[in-house]
């Protein structure tokens, strides 16, 4: 690709009125759910394209699960942390980037910022749910206990947010009971646990 051809792609992407360009340096596009970067490397090799998602204070429950999303889930793009601000980056060689590689690069920094920290968060989620389960069955508990047992703690304050209306709390507990009774059976005590 050449410094000649960002420009064009990026006003057929997002339109002339959100361009701010200072070719060959940095591209900057502004829309109304965020601001998108394009900086050209000092040496005029790479290209960063730069998106940033949310402060990095926010992120910072869940930086194993980042982690491990840059190793396996994320594709062409990585999670980054730079100024206290979790950004999506994708960087390339300008030479052997194609207008696919930078399509493909634009849309999937677009969606990590659609998606936020929700699959971190369900992930973080699931695991203290088989923890809850482990534990429960290691206390010899069931299934219909263990619920008793989060409803109880739910109604206390403890795992919810007392002042939310009936209708958030019946639909919180029963989202609670849906992936305990999915979680139950997939979660085993070794054989050496007491049970």
């Amino acid at each position: 690709m050449q410094v000649a051809e960002i420009s064009p792609l990026l006003i057929e992407l997002f339109g002339a009125d959100r361009l701010e360009a200072n070719p060959p340096e940095s591209w900057q596009i502004q829309t109304p759910e965020c601001r998108l970067l394009l900086l050209l490397s000092a040496s005029g090799e790479w290209l960063r394209v730069l998106l940033p998602l949310l402060p990095a204070v926010d992120a910072a429950p869940f930086h194993t699960q980042i982690l491990e999303a840059n190793f396996d889930a994320t594709g062409p793009v990585r999670y980054a942390l730079h100024q206290n601000v979790l950004w999506g980056v994708f960087q390339h060689d300008l030479a052997s980037l194609t207008t696919g590689d930078l399509y493909q690069a634009i849309a999937s920094l677009f969606d990590l910022a659609q998606r936020g920290l929700d699959p971190f968060f369900t992930a973080l989620a699931e695991t203290q749910l088989r923890q809850i389960v482990h534990a429960a069955k290691q206390q010899g508990q069931s299934l219909a206990a263990t619920l008793q047992t989060l409803t109880h703690l739910y109604e206390e304050g403890v795992l919810g947010d007392l002042s939310n209306g009936p209708e958030i709390r019946r639909f919180t507990l029963d989202r609670w009971r849906e992936q305990l009774e999915r979680l139950w059976p997939e979660v085993e005590l070794d054989a050496r646990e007491p049970s």
